[in-house]
């Protein structure tokens, strides 16, 4: 097989060198796209440049794209200065907020014909260049926003540059974007920061019996607090009815728990618990498509290649896996690995594992 050869065609010069655009750099750059990178702290242009994000821009640069991609809190004066700088480019960023940068450029009359904005639908807890990696994106939603005053052909350059990247283009207005992230986002930051907070008194013993759950419900909650303050407050509209209602349920549970044994209290835990169930079976599962699925939990040792012979197992079985998780036992040299199987293959999987000396949980 042959080279890949990128879809983006042109220069492409990335403005701001932290996680998403040293990123989206060294994607680029690993398909031979010309990037040039800009950021205002020399050091951390260089260090992308070192990682081999792109070259230094120059005055000499004629980007047909520019990704802005800096702090939401200055988005909005970073692509009015593009472009006007670079007037036959294609100017997007790549903030997690689309209404307000637009408004902002359109109050400030700036060349919104040449400006769509867009979100990568990607990150990682740590920020900055060192973190920055070419398969970030990889197949994680890019949103593109079109709005009034652009074109069909602006959406497919971001097309292209999402797809080159690895990830699944996605058309949306900004305003149906922000209403979205709300909601799948930022307001899910928020709960597991709260979640995560409760753990700072509590006792060493009650830490030590943490499970996969606790680390589901408050990994995100290591995320950097001064870029989740510039973009919760950017947003703070749509998240604030999202929270109001996550406040009234939760207003309810704390009624119920109050007393446990009153008339309905069960039932209106118990919605609460259904209500869950039918909200993450909404979240797509493997390629898009809503699956359910059965666990199986495999106790192997805690040791080197036993993770790597279970999977080859599992493949010489035929089975194919949807999803694993994998956590140890506190305290034991025990790995627990969860594989999420489709239902018909579960009890077959399981005693063949049986047989080939695998013990399940």
């Amino acid at each position: 097989m042959g080279p890949v050869s990128a879809r983006t065609t042109g220069q492409v010069r990335v403005v701001g060198t932290g996680l998403l655009g040293t990123s989206i750099g060294l994607g680029l750059t690993s398909l031979d796209v010309d990037v040039v990178l800009d950021d205002v702290s020399p050091s951390t242009l260089a260090l992308a440049v070192d990682y081999g994000a792109g070259r230094p821009a120059t005055d000499d640069d004629a980007p047909a794209l520019v990704v802005v991609a800096v702090p939401p809190d200055v988005v909005a004066g970073v692509v009015a200065a593009e472009l006007t700088r670079h007037p036959q480019a294609i100017v997007t960023d790549v903030a997690s907020v689309k209404a307000g940068p637009l408004a902002a450029l359109e109050a400030a009359g700036a060349a919104t014909e040449r400006y769509i904005g867009s979100h990568p639908m990607a990150g990682r807890e740590r920020g900055g260049p060192i973190a920055a990696r070419a398969d970030l994106f990889l197949g994680r939603p890019w949103v593109i926003a079109p709005h009034a005053g652009s074109v069909p052909e602006q959406a497919a350059v971001l097309e292209a540059l999402a797809l080159d990247l690895g990830a699944t283009p996605v058309r949306l207005p900004a305003d149906r974007h922000d209403d979205a992230v709300a909601v799948v986002s930022h307001a899910p930051q928020l709960v597991a920061s709260l979640l995560a907070a409760r753990l700072i008194d509590a006792p060493d013993r009650a830490t030590e019996l943490a499970g996969q759950g606790l680390r589901d419900t408050t990994r995100i909650a290591a995320s950097d607090p001064a870029l989740w303050v510039q973009i919760l407050s950017a947003n703070a509209a749509r998240i604030l009815p999202v929270l109001s209602d996550l406040r009234d349920d939760l207003d309810a549970v704390l009624e119920a728990l109050a007393d446990p044994a009153a008339r309905g209290a069960q039932r209106a835990l118990a919605d609460v618990l259904a209500a869950g169930n039918d909200g993450v079976a909404r979240i797509p599962g493997k390629h898009g498509v809503d699956l359910k699925t059965t666990t199986l939990t495999v106790l192997v040792d805690d040791r080197p290649g036993q993770i790597a012979r279970l999977l080859t197992e599992i493949g010489e079985l035929g089975v194919n896996l949807e999803d694993l998780r994998l956590e140890h036992s506190p305290g034991a040299p025990i790995g627990i690995v969860e594989l999420a199987v489709a239902p018909e293959v579960a009890g077959g999987l399981e005693a063949d594992l049986v047989t080939r000396g695998w013990r399940i949980a």
